[in-house]
């Protein structure tokens, strides 16, 4: 038990967001009114996926220098994952984004860079699957992965604020923490954010010894 206690932390956290993200208080803002109670969902996928593609650059650079093929599996089940979430964070952007600005998707930088990032990490998946000689796959996947995700940081941090986009804190925007983000919400905010990201690992994990399974399954 004491070994799953982060698991239990994390179904409690998540439980718990959503339960306050429906009932509890958020601010009464026009145009975004109740919508803004999507934040808990939205963000946090988001935050997720960030860090779960670090983790996975983190277990690629330990491949190159170890060759070791569990940094390999390790590193492509949490790109696996973070692409899940990647996905959920253009749906739940998607249903904010018609309600706010009156479209699933307006001509905005970010949402752009979002669908840009997530594309360059499905051709990660795709790359991977294309090679069949399992040293030079990780090798090659590897290097993909450690130029992939500084782009993708580029791609939703800093081109967004060099340019207008209906986002928060791009274009001039102020942030969300800057002007609503009131002691309510943050009750929310920031278990909603922990609890995500320790999912998005607990789901990495479950796949990484999946595949080790089948591994041992396909060596024997």
């Amino acid at each position: 038990m004491y070994k799953s206690w982060w698991k239990i932390l994390a179904s409690v956290l998540v439980l718990y967001s959503v339960i306050g993200g429906f009932l509890m208080d958020v601010p009464h803002l026009p145009i975004l009114h109740e919508s803004i109670r999507n934040l808990y969902f939205h963000v946090p996928m988001w935050f997720t996926m960030i860090i779960l593609y670090l983790v996975s650059v983190i277990y690629s650079i330990k491949y190159l220098g170890s060759a070791d093929e569990k940094h390999d599996l390790i590193s492509v089940e949490f790109v696996n994952a973070g692409v899940i979430f990647g996905f959920f964070g253009l749906i739940t952007g998607m249903i904010w984004a018609n309600f706010t600005w009156g479209e699933p998707w307006p001509n905005d930088p970010k949402l752009n860079s979002a669908a840009i990032s997530t594309l360059m990490y499905m051709a990660y998946l795709v790359l991977r699957n294309s090679l069949e000689e399992e040293q030079k796959r990780a090798r090659i996947s590897a290097i993909y992965n450690i130029f992939a995700f500084p782009v993708m940081i580029v791609l939703l941090f800093v081109l967004p604020r060099l340019t207008d986009s209906l986002h928060p804190g791009n274009g001039g925007n102020p942030g969300f923490g800057g002007y609503d983000l009131d002691n309510h919400m943050r009750l929310v905010f920031y278990p909603a954010c922990l609890g995500w990201i320790l999912i998005g690992v607990w789901i990495a994990t479950l796949r990484y010894r999946i595949r080790i399974i089948e591994n041992k399954q396909l060596a024997e």
